[in-house]
């Protein structure tokens, strides 16, 4: 039988790079899932939760699918030199789960079309829609 606590534990999606994620962005992000655990959040953290043996990459992304579907929000720490966080960015789209941009300080809007652009109104949405 279920507890009511884990009936109310929101569950997290953390959209971010795996393969060349720089040592700094890597202790960033396991403070950040460190402290979003700490409040009770069940987070899914693909470098950590994701099986990334894989020499296709199909599984990596059904993992990571089927993980997010099964989410309540997503947090998303932007690279935009990882192609990975750019197609979990398109399935999170698709989703239309709730985004958090973690590293909304390092993304800068651009005077034209962009992901970064989409990002922070999607952040922005959010926070105060």
């Amino acid at each position: 039988m279920k507890k009511v606590a884990d009936s109310l534990e929101k569950l997290v999606f953390i959209v971010c790079p795996v393969r060349n994620m720089k040592e700094e962005e890597q202790k960033f992000l396991q403070d950040y899932v460190s402290q979003l655990e700490a409040q009770g959040y069940k987070v899914h953290f693909p470098p950590r939760d994701t099986n990334q043996n894989d020499s296709v990459g199909l599984a990596i992304c059904s993992q990571n699918r089927d993980a997010m579907q099964k989410s309540d929000e997503v947090h998303v720490y932007w690279n935009a030199s990882s192609e990975g966080t750019k197609f979990d960015f398109g399935m999170l789209f698709m989703s239309e789960k709730p985004l958090v941009l973690i590293n909304k300080k390092d993304v800068q809007r651009t005077p034209h079309k962009s992901f970064e652009n989409v990002l922070l109104e999607l952040d922005a949405r959010y926070r105060f829609g």
